[in-house]
């Protein structure tokens, strides 16, 4: 065989040749692929950096500062401003409301989302569009809504819907968002916090119920068992145990940041303050102190981080087989 045609056949010594290697090509893609992610991530990470993680860290160091009017720091007080927020009774107070607001919440939330999802599920026809009909509140301002619920539906006046309806049978009207004893505030609080977040959740119970075989529910039957009940109690349920976890999480620390419905619909007030209204006062209100603020700001969130640990851990998400 002659010298021209190994190099023919050769791909390798062709390239050599023409001053090429093999794999480069492959190279260029690869630098091209890493160059166009960074164009579109970039300014994602860009962002989540100067809005999120930096003012996250400016919030350590306020914390350990005293900082009125101005977000410099100006004098070193160490661990005062921890001590002076963990002994300070509106402070802990807030922490009790946000208690009673999650163990409202958390538990309606996650039964009326099931329920919706169980529901939803089992539609043959129109599914999307029923499922559209319970997501749309998601798209909602809390803001928004809030207002929609005090001015239109709660609002104290014998106008308000809620008044109306109980006027039909001739019930009082009640200033539901001023009235302490007994505490018809929760109830615009609650319901609005429902409307507003029962489709999204409802939304990743659908996505769990459709990842179940339907071979478990065939051999279910097969034994004997009864539809209803007990198939949703030995399999659907079981089945659904990493959703159930995941939706009881993110579902306690959404409780945990309520800000703009009690804001919104109740103010600043003493007797339905919870931890980010309370914070929000001390850090932008009157006195401006961002140094309490800051430092009651990380509790909050060490506080979150804790619990979410401790309830992962109880209910064991993440365990192999999820």
């Amino acid at each position: 065989m002659s010298a021209t045609a190994k190099t023919s056949a050769d791909p390798a010594a062709a390239g050599e040749r023409r001053g090429t290697r093999p794999g480069r090509k492959g190279q260029k893609g690869i630098k091209g692929n890493t160059l166009w992610f960074w164009v579109f991530v970039g300014p994602f990470v860009l962002g989540l950096l100067i809005f999120s993680y930096l003012p996250i860290l400016w919030s350590l160091v306020l914390s350990f500062f005293e900082a009125y009017n101005t977000a410099t720091p100006s004098k070193f007080v160490g661990l005062r401003n921890y001590a002076d927020m963990l002994t300070d009774h509106n402070f802990l107070s807030s922490l009790g409301t946000f208690t009673i607001f999650a163990v409202f919440i958390v538990p309606l939330t996650f039964v009326l989302s099931l329920v919706l999802a169980l529901l939803v599920n089992q539609v043959k026809i129109a599914r999307a569009f029923f499922r559209s009909v319970f997501f749309l509140p998601t798209a909602c301002s809390y803001v928004v809504a809030s207002l929609i619920w005090r001015l239109s539906i709660f609002n104290g006046v014998r106008f308000g819907l809620a008044n109306t309806v109980l006027g039909w049978f001739g019930i009082d009207n009640i200033a539901w968002l001023s009235t302490v004893s007994p505490p018809w505030y929760w109830l615009p609080l609650v319901t609005v916090r429902l409307w507003l977040q029962l489709g999204f959740y409802m939304i990743l119970f659908i996505a769990g119920l459709q990842r179940i075989s339907p071979t478990l529910y065939e051999a279910a039957y097969v034994d004997g068992a009864k539809p209803g009940w007990q198939v949703f109690r030995y399999i659907t349920l079981p089945q659904l145990r990493a959703t159930s976890v995941a939706v009881l999480i993110l579902n306690l620390i959404a409780a945990y940041q309520a800000f703009d419905e009690f804001y919104n619909l109740i103010g600043n007030v003493n007797y339905a303050r919870p931890p980010l209204v309370y914070l929000y006062g001390i850090s932008l209100g009157s006195i401006q102190d961002l140094g309490h603020g800051s430092a009651g700001a990380l509790i909050l969130a060490v506080i979150i981080m804790i619990v979410t640990l401790l309830q992962s851990r109880i209910l064991g998400f993440g365990k192999a087989g999820d």
